[in-house]
This record gives C-alpha cells, structure tokens and sequence, in this order.
C-alpha cells in the first residue's frame, strides 16, 4: 500500500537522498520527546548513591535508549527539563538508563527548581548545548565563606555535573555541611540559557553571598563609634607636630640619659628588705611565718607589684600608620670587626707611675722610714755625783 512521500520520514530513502539534496538534517527535525513521572534519583533502584544527588545527571528507563539509538542526537548527550505548568526549565545529562518504564530519576535540587513534587509529570526532551566558559555562582549563605580553598571544592563538585542552567539553585555537600549555589550568568548566552560542562575549562566567578555585609573600613581620624572610654581605639592619637615629638622620642631613645635611669631602676634586684646572719642581742628579729595554713586566709602570697619608672613607653599611632624614626645601627663590616680586635689586643697601662709630689721615690728610703730608731738603755746617777 502507497502511502504517499513523507520527506522527514528517516525509513525512507528516497526521504533521506531528497533531505541530503536540499541540505537538511534528520536530527535537525527529529528529536527525542517524551513525558515521565519524575522522582528523586535517591528513591533509584540498585545499590544506594547519595553523591549522585549533587549533580546534574538523571535515571531514564531502557525504552528511551532504544528511541534515542534510532535518532540522530549529538552526543554526549544533553536534555531539556521542562515542567509545562509552572513554566520552569534547566538542562541535565543521562547517566544510566535503569529507571522503570514510564519513570525519570531526578536530583533532588532539580525537582526543586522545576517546582515538582514526586510522581509529577515532566516533559524531556533531547538537545544539544555549547561548551562553557564562564559561569557566575552567588552562594546562598555566609557560610560559604569558611571554606579554605572554594576553587578546590568545586572541581570536585563540578565532575557529577554534565549541565548548568542559568536560574539553577544546586547543592553540594562538604565537611558534613550543605551549600546552596545559585547561576546567575552563563557564558555563551544562548536562547536556551544552558551550557555543557564536560570536558571543558570553565572560569568561575563568584557574587557576594546571600546575608554577607561588606566590612566598613576604618579612617585614621577618631570617630563617636570607634571610641571607648572618650580615648580612640589604639590610643591617643596626636594630630599636631612631628612623629618623634608626639612620642617624646628624646626621651624614650635607647641612648637617651632618663630611658637607661630607668632601666637600670627597673632591672634592680634588691627591692625587699635584707636580714643579718648574726642578729645583735635585743634586735627584733622578724615573726616566723606558720607552716600550717590557717583557717580563713590564703596561702597565696600576693603578686609582687613591679616597679616601672622611665622605660620605653608604647607607641600610641592612629590606625594605618608607621613609625621609622628610631636611629640606624649600620651592621659591621669585616674591616670594623678587625679594627675592634687590634684595639682589643693594644696595652692600656703602659706609662710610668707619677706620684703627687713629684719627687722619683729612691731606693731604700721607704724601708729605713720604716725602721723605728731603736732606744739605749737610761744610765743611772748616784746622790752623791759619782758615777755608777
């Protein structure tokens, strides 16, 4: 039985040659369409895959296989979801076709896009999608921001993706934490507002996420909110005269006389009261202290207070601002270290000792000074005038 010529028909070869002749394409007018009932892919059969609910590839039933092998469809192979009654769309690859007859397995995240609920009708059709190269994500929490390295994550999270369609809000699980991404842009635009992402280099950009506020920046100058107890934050600031004046730098100098005053007073040791050995009779000598802790006092010493006089001072700089006023030590060359050790090695007393007089001391004289003169014995008289 004739029944009359159908030039798209692709069983036909007088269609194909006049098809080939005019320049058209069976795949350009044929393509796969079909309706199913969508449930989420972690209701699949087979063994459980919680991962393949963040990504972008769905569960289809044998039969559409066998449709699919007898078209002329680009491959990898790329569908159009589209929910008629909500007029919602986005794009998806196929992973495996062991779904039910009459049933799609779905991301969970694209039943939310597409406003389906389980077991609702939706309408896949095949198509084909550019490869991309750019994509604008905006995370949907501030949360996003705790993560370490993003670029890292998301090339990961990428692989389980064959699609991206501008308007998708997906998900990814990291570190026992979910997060929400929304596409804003796609890059190339086309009617379809989709892009392929298998085997391509994508450059990511990111929008600020959803709740984050952008920190205000500080000024140097001290305002009513940066203030506590009427001083800056920081410190009094000085607005007036050089560096070096606002911070009494004369007197905080390392070479300065008051700094090493104070820290000569600052580094002594003997601040406490001393004790003699041999304690002289009826000196009070100092109440011991009991070994037994007594009942309602502390054996806690208290803190010796440490006394600080004249030492260097803290810089107190408004925000943003740095001091390099403090002098220059230049390092010592080898020339200035051998110079040092020839100093090091001279004589320092070498000269002959003067005495205040004057006079040269002679030799001998300071042992006969020393000699005392020795005494004769006293000679007797008699009463009468003779000797005795």
């Amino acid at each position: 039985m004739y029944r009359g010529f159908n030039p798209f028909d692709a069983d036909d070869p007088a269609a194909m040659s006049y098809m080939a002749r005019s320049g058209m394409r069976s795949g350009a007018t044929r393509r796969f369409d079909e309706y199913f009932r969508c449930y989420p892919i972690i209701m699949a059969p087979g063994t459980e895959r919680p991962e393949l609910n963040f990504g972008s590839k769905i569960f289809l039933p044998p039969s559409a296989l066998q449709k699919i092998s007898q078209l002329h469809v680009q491959w990898p192979l790329m569908m159009e979801m589209v929910n008629g009654e909500k007029d919602r769309q986005t794009h998806a690859g196929v992973l495996e076709f062991v779904a039910e007859e009459g049933r799609a397995y779905i991301p969970q995240w694209m039943m939310q896009t597409l406003q389906l609920d389980v077991g609702d009708m939706i309408q896949i059709k095949s198509t084909s999608l550019e490869l991309a190269k750019m994509v604008k994500l905006q995370p949907q929490s501030t949360k996003f921001l705790d993560i370490s390295d993003p670029k890292a994550v998301l090339e990961k999270v990428f692989r389980n993706f064959a699609t991206l369609t501008k308007g998708d809000v997906f998900n990814f699980e990291y570190n026992d934490e979910y997060y929400d991404v929304a596409v804003l842009e796609v890059k190339p635009e086309t009617e379809k507002m989709g892009v392929c992402m298998i085997e391509t280099d994508v450059s990511v950009e990111f929008a600020p996420p959803v709740g984050y506020v952008e920190p205000q920046k500080g000024s140097g100058t001290s305002t009513p909110r940066s203030t506590k107890g009427g001083l800056p934050v920081g410190g009094l600031v000085h607005p007036t005269g050089t560096m070096a004046q606002s911070i009494n730098y004369d007197a905080i100098a390392p070479n300065s006389t008051t700094a090493a005053t104070g820290a000569r007073a600052i580094s002594s040791h003997f601040m406490s009261e001393g004790h003699k050995l041999n304690a002289k009779k009826g000196a009070k000598a100092p109440t011991p202290k009991p070994t037994t802790p007594v009942a309602g006092t502390s054996t806690n010493a208290p803190p010796v207070q440490r006394r600080r006089t004249n030492g260097p001072m803290p810089l107190r700089l408004p925000p943003n601002k740095l001091f390099f006023g403090y002098e220059i030590k230049p390092v010592k060359t080898d020339a200035d270290k051998e110079a040092e050790k020839e100093n090091a090695n001279k004589p320092h007393f070498a000269g002959q000792g003067q005495t205040l007089r004057g006079a040269v001391k002679r030799k001998g004289e300071g042992e006969d000074k020393g000699k005392a003169p020795e005494k004769k014995p006293a000679e007797g008289r008699r009463l009468d005038g003779r000797k005795a």
